[in-house]
């Protein structure tokens, strides 16, 4: 079954230069391992598209039950030189959490999540 992060997850989001940090946070401990296995750094490439024209980095923060992601070359320059909407990514935690995951269905029962 398909699965929206908004249903796992909360995110955060910011930037640092021409680069968007997102952080994503499960809302329960025991969703993290699907999290981390299912969100990787080139799905979340793909899912902002020509958005990212650079690397995407991810970090594991299991202690915390989040990824933290870094999407390089991804506002337009940053936000002093940039005509984007929105040069400092505020919004990227929110595009990010619109991305569907595919989720067994014995696991997502397991989970709570049908």
């Amino acid at each position: 079954m398909k699965v929206i992060l908004t249903q796992l997850a909360h995110a955060r989001s910011g930037d640092k230069g021409d680069t968007a940090n997102v952080g994503l946070i499960a809302l329960r401990e025991e969703w993290y391992p699907l999290l981390a296995r299912e969100v990787t750094a080139a799905r979340v490439k793909g899912h902002f598209g020509a958005i990212c024209k650079g690397e995407v980095e991810r970090f594991e923060l299991p202690n915390l039950g989040a990824l933290n992601f870094l999407l390089h070359e991804s506002l337009g320059g940053g936000g002093t030189l940039s005509l984007m909407t929105d040069a400092q990514g505020k919004t990227f935690s929110t595009a990010l959490l619109r991305m569907e995951i595919d989720v067994a269905d014995e696991e997502a029962s397991r989970l709570g999540l049908s």
